[in-house]
């Protein structure tokens, strides 16, 4: 294929693809199957490859996003990014139409539209192509997140149709959807990690990421909502959104033309309650000015603007008494306080218990038992104690003391420096955490044994069970004598333990419990390591040096192995058969890299990254993320990282090629 072939072949595939991104993430409508999609993505990133000089960053290709770290500069927006005047009266919305109406002197319309809970952003195109994505920042200036911007799906890097604007400014706001928060969250509190509050502060977190490719594991969303420069193309408001829509913008169809403020209330009244049914979050509804004509007449403060104005919805909240607080005691050993409730209806549904989080919280709220305290849904999912009713407070009531020793097992709590949570430091001893730690090493993404959290409480008051290596010498005699159990159900669960055995060692190490360490990261870690014997010998520098893995899960990798304890269960379960290897490592191909450290940097011509890392652990070698001291070689494609080529040249580290690699291991 000569260059200008490939070159017009490119394009027609790039084309091709932000079409089918387009009807797959913002229409829902996908034309073909995924893996009709994925054999014209990798004709893509094969072309691209072996001509580098067509390279672009606003390919399809490039929405996986890269493994470089960055840091983020800030520029100056070409329109300030206003915040809009709120409020959360009717009586204050009739003063604004009065406002407004007085200063147009003539007949209008309003549009109405949802006010999206997320992160605002601000997207500049030149020619049709991406070229710059900024936060809202302090309004005059915003942080530069551009490429973690080109891995959320539903942003076109390449505008499509005809007659947009040579330099063409959008805003949007980014959003996390509902139940991609809460699988968020359920992987946090895998790791022992602290939840996010809303998922407004999730998108946020995810958005100023360090790791492009870490943000596209996250499915974001943006929804478009604003064209500063307008008035040059369009005479409305809903004009210039449907124009955005047709060059490829997502534009949530969720608005409405208002004649009159009754009008208005009617749609205020409306989405109040139909935002439960919504898969994200809003938090009121905003009212613009239709005409763009009018909308510069009507002009701005030094602050907002005049022809627009947010309502905003009252967090559900309720008044309530607090009767109690527990403490639970989590896998991991911190400890959560649970405020116990008196009953109270809240959104919907009847709230007894609400989440207190820590001891600065409780300290900070001066929240005592016996105050009458104010419960809100956080994010409109989690209930929370948001404020007390000091008015009401009785004078008997005394201050609240946090407990200083494990409510379970009675051991002196600990609190590390940079952390808001107590734990209890007693791992073997404590009842629930050896319980959590049971039903966690069991559950469907770890070791998938089928049996019930009733029957680890049974197995474990029963003392049959005190830690995973137990329920490989569990016999049929003891279990099909339990309460509930009989001969099919003991055959059953003994059936689905021996089954466990064959579990690939990442889902083990997994299962293992170590805190910060879920699904992910134990898969990263045992694709770099190969071994369970390799990983416990792994110093910290090792382990920092694999991507994605920082000091704090290196430092708590390295404790759990020095811990005699956990190094004899790793040995029981070893001598019961669980896998403790990678199953390429058991399929050998040699011992040609032994003892060397990889790192793969690129786009390749013969291989994918996979299937080099594959033949790398094949051939005894090991792959990490980051280029440091210890690196051996830096396997390089085409369009190798600059930092990595840079960090490679001034440590002296031999960069390879495809071919050189293949000879080595030949």
């Amino acid at each position: 294929m000569t260059p200008e072939q490939a070159e017009s072949r490119i394009e027609a595939l790039r084309k091709q693809l932000h079409r089918h991104n387009y009807d797959y993430y913002v229409r829902s409508e996908p034309t073909i199957s995924d893996f009709e999609f994925d054999q014209l993505l990798k004709e893509l990133q094969q072309l691209e490859a072996s001509f580098p000089q067509f390279r672009d960053e606003n390919s399809p290709s490039q929405r996986v996003g890269s493994d470089l770290n960055q840091e983020f500069e800030s520029f100056p927006h070409r329109h300030p990014m206003l915040s809009l005047g709120n409020t959360y009266s009717k009586e204050e919305l009739m003063d604004f139409d009065r406002r407004v109406r007085k200063s147009a002197g003539e007949d209008f319309a309003y549009f109405c539209e949802l006010k999206y809970d997320g992160v605002a952003v601000s997207l500049t195109y030149e020619a049709g192509k991406l070229s710059r994505a900024l936060t809202r920042g302090d309004g005059t200036r915003g942080d530069d997140v551009t490429r973690n911007i080109r891995t959320i799906r539903s942003i076109p890097l390449q505008l499509q149709g005809t007659g947009y604007p040579e330099l063409f400014e959008i805003r949007g706001e980014v959003i996390l959807p509902a139940d991609v928060f809460e699988k968020l969250n359920r992987e946090r509190k895998e790791k022992g990690e602290p939840l996010f509050a809303n998922p407004r502060n999730a998108a946020a977190g995810t958005l100023k990421m360090q790791n492009a490719s870490a943000v596209a594991r996250r499915p974001l969303d943006c929804f478009f909502y604003y064209v500063p420069d307008a008035q040059e193309w369009c005479s409305t408001h809903h004009e210039c959104l449907e124009k955005a829509q047709s060059w490829g913008f997502k534009i949530p169809p969720y608005h409405s033309i208002a004649g009159n403020m009754q009008e208005v209330f009617r749609y205020i009244d409306y989405w109040e309650k139909a935002r439960e049914d919504l898969p994200f979050g809003i938090d009121g509804v905003v009212i613009k000015v239709d005409s763009i004509r009018l909308q510069q007449e009507l002009g701005y403060t030094a602050k907002i603007p005049r022809w627009a104005i947010s309502y905003k919805y009252k967090a559900a909240r309720a008044l309530t008494r607090l009767v109690s607080i527990d403490f639970q005691v989590g896998r991991t050993g911190v400890v959560t306080p649970v405020a116990n409730l008196e009953p109270v209806q809240l959104a919907g549904t009847t709230v007894k218990r609400a989440s207190l989080h820590n001891a600065d919280q409780i300290r900070m709220l001066d929240v005592r038992i016996g105050d009458h305290v104010y419960v809100e849904k956080g994010g409109e999912i989690i209930p929370k104690i948001v404020g007390v009713a000091k008015e009401k407070r009785d004078s008997s009531v005394l201050p609240f003391s946090f407990i200083t020793h494990c409510p379970e097992c009675g051991t002196a709590l600990e609190r590390k420096e940079d952390e808001a949570a107590h734990y209890c430091p007693n791992l073997t001893g404590c009842p629930p955490q050896i319980k959590n730690r049971l039903e966690h090493f069991i559950s469907r993404g770890a070791m998938d044994i089928h049996a019930a959290e009733a029957t680890i409480e049974l197995l474990f008051r029963e003392g049959l069970v005190r830690n995973p290596a137990d329920l490989y010498t569990l016999e049929f005699d003891a279990v099909v004598n339990l309460e509930r159990f009989g001969e099919k159900s003991a055959n059953k669960l003994l059936q689905s333990i021996a089954e466990s055995k064959r579990v690939p060692f990442p889902r083990v190490l997994y299962a293992l419990g170590i805190r910060y360490v879920g699904e992910t990261v134990a898969r990263k870690l045992a694709e770099a390591f190969g071994s369970m014997d390799n990983l416990m010998k792994a110093e910290i520098g090792e382990l920092v040096d694999v991507d994605e893995i920082g000091e704090r899960i290196a430092e708590s990798v390295r404790s759990y192995f020095h811990d005699p304890e956990n190094r004899k269960l790793i040995e029981d379960l070893k001598a019961h058969g669980l896998q403790f290897r990678m199953e390429t490592q058991e399929k050998s191909a040699g011992n040609a890299l032994e003892g060397k450290t990889f790192v793969i940097s690129g786009v390749f011509e013969k291989f994918s990254r996979d299937e080099l890392k594959t033949m790398i652990g094949q051939h005894g070698g090991r792959n990490t993320g980051s280029v440091t001291a210890r690196t051996d070689y830096i396997l390089a494609g085409s369009n190798m990282g600059p930092a990595k080529l840079e960090k490679a040249k001034e440590l002296g580290i031999s960069i390879i090629s495809e071919d050189e690699f293949l000879s080595m291991i030949s």
